[in-house]
């Protein structure tokens, strides 16, 4: 009831039927037992797990109405858009919700942001931007879906919230096929309610009529109510259910030696790493990066095993990782010098280092490294690429070489596994020489991935200019030193 006796038009998530209760009271009238019928020999990745499926809720309404922690909001990048979910967000929040997304400036594709509720019966509200679909792009698109989803949880893992209300993120403007859509969400939430599913006491999908078909159907195959269930829904899952966190996962491009280097192989459609940076630098993806059986005769002659050696790094990084998870860095994230942005040619997170904005004298660069572990640590279990704007940096924003040094042996093996390329942008001849005394003398493996480009329109061969956000200033330094590359491309607002 409000203040004036009316009915409130909120709807309490714990007044929601759950997920299992309508198939427990059809179960019970029919008086069968799924559980002791089923005679499960092969086991479903997703497997039927009563305390996760009681966390879950299908409800057919506006998500603007539930009383919850936080409620998800999905726009566009300037979170202005105007979609039947954002619009009754909007109007049931009140005027004062406009005026705190102004403070954020934007939110990039596949990112989460937190605003309070206002006038809401939740007291959060955080915003997501799904990708705009096209089916020649549907790794990258499917790779940005399972981030918006997987950024609200963490979000709210973070802010210790006990509940979550779903909107459908992909709205039908940005053209996402319900049912793909649907998979990514579910299996997304499975995962992260296996691993942290103490962190959540209710995650609520909220759907409109079109949409709840959608998760009904879908909805058995990831959250199974029985084991008869589980193992009905088995031959529905589709062959790629992601990795151990629910990530769509891309096939691994490798590197094949041949007998006679220089001589292309059979002719074959397959995309090599090759071709993807045949216009960036040299082609180092494919040469070898050390010798490995050198390696390993030096670690044996230091009588400890690579095994051994193996245990120890990890223990220290992961006691970085507990420090910087721990941390109040909020103000090394607000120079806004390491960021997220979309995918390269293929499929590869970009990450974007903005050396200018490294005030090196000024800020706590242990601090600069626990911030680069906290933001890394979950972009670096897959293949990425880094791209490093050098554009206009002088000595008060140059790393230090022992810095760089203690970051490459801090960081865990994937980050070194899975860096792809890194693109070093507008260089001078300072830092050529530089970058190769460093990557010959102090690190190894390092060198065949740097590529230096000159200009935009280089880089852009390799990552397309929709997928990457770029600071003002380094546009306006390459049409002065390159001219115009592509007119109809925006700033990014934030930078």
């Amino acid at each position: 009831m409000d203040p004036l006796g009316a009915p409130s038009q909120f709807v309490d998530v714990d007044s929601l039927p759950g997920w299992t209760d309508a198939y427990e009271d059809k179960q019970l009238g029919s008086r069968q037992n799924p559980v002791e019928k089923a005679r499960v020999d092969v086991r479903s990745p997703f497997p039927y797990r009563k305390d996760i499926n009681a966390k879950i809720v299908l409800w057919k309404g506006d998500v603007a109405l539930l009383n919850c922690t936080a409620i998800v909001n999905t726009s566009n990048e300037s979170l202005t858009d105007k979609n039947p979910v954002s619009e009754s967000i909007f109007m049931h929040a009140g005027p004062d919700l406009r005026d705190e997304l102004q403070k954020l400036k934007g939110c990039r594709t596949g990112e989460a942001k937190l605003t309070k509720g206002f006038n809401l019966a939740a007291r959060f509200i955080i915003h997501t931007v799904g990708p705009k679909y096209k089916s020649r792009y549907r790794t990258a698109a499917e790779s940005s879906l399972y981030s918006c989803y997987r950024n609200v949880l963490q979000l709210a893992k973070e802010q210790a919230m006990c509940s979550v209300g779903f909107c459908v993120i992909n709205s039908l403007k940005r053209c996402y096929p319900l049912e793909d859509a649907t998979h990514i969400a579910l299996r997304t939430v499975r995962r992260f309610l296996e691993i942290h599913g103490e962190t959540l006491e209710k995650v609520v999908f909220a759907v409109s009529d079109l949409e709840e078909a959608a998760y009904q159907k879908l909805l058995p195959l990831y959250f199974p109510r029985s084991l008869e269930e589980e193992l009905q829904s088995l031959p529905y899952l589709p062959a790629d259910i992601g990795n151990a966190e629910g990530e769509p996962v891309v096939p691994e491009r490798q590197i094949r030696i041949t007998e006679k280097p220089g001589v292309p192989d059979d002719a074959s459609d397959e995309e090599g790493l090759e071709a993807d940076l045949s216009f960036i630098g040299s082609h180092a993806f494919a040469r070898m990066e050390g010798d490995v059986d050198k390696q390993r005769r030096l670690i044996l002659q230091g009588q400890l095993s690579e095994a051994a050696l193996q245990k120890q790094h990890q223990r220290n990084y992961n006691r970085w990782l507990c420090q910087a998870r721990a941390e109040d860095l909020s103000d090394i994230a607000s120079l806004k010098a390491l960021y997220q942005t979309g995918v390269d040619n293929c499929g590869r997170t970009v990450m974007v280092v903005v050396g200018r904005n490294i005030p090196v004298t000024l800020i706590d660069m242990e601090k600069a490294l626990l911030y680069f572990i906290h933001v890394m640590d979950h972009i670096a279990v897959k293949e990425y690429v880094l791209v490093y704007f050098h554009t206009l940096t002088n000595d008060y924003n140059q790393l230090d070489s022992n810095f760089l040094k203690k970051l490459y042996d801090v960081v865990d093996a994937k980050y070194k596994r899975n860096l792809k390329a890194l693109y070093f942008v507008h260089p001078t001849f300072r830092s050529k020489v530089s970058a190769w005394f460093f990557t010959t003398f102090t690190v190894s493996g390092l060198k065949d991935k740097i590529h230096y480009v000159e200009s935009l329109q280089q880089l852009f061969t390799a990552i397309p200019p929709e997928q990457i956000d770029l600071p003002p200033f380094v546009l306006e330094y390459d049409a002065r030193e390159n001219g115009p590359y592509y007119s109809s491309y925006p700033p990014s607002p934030d930078l």
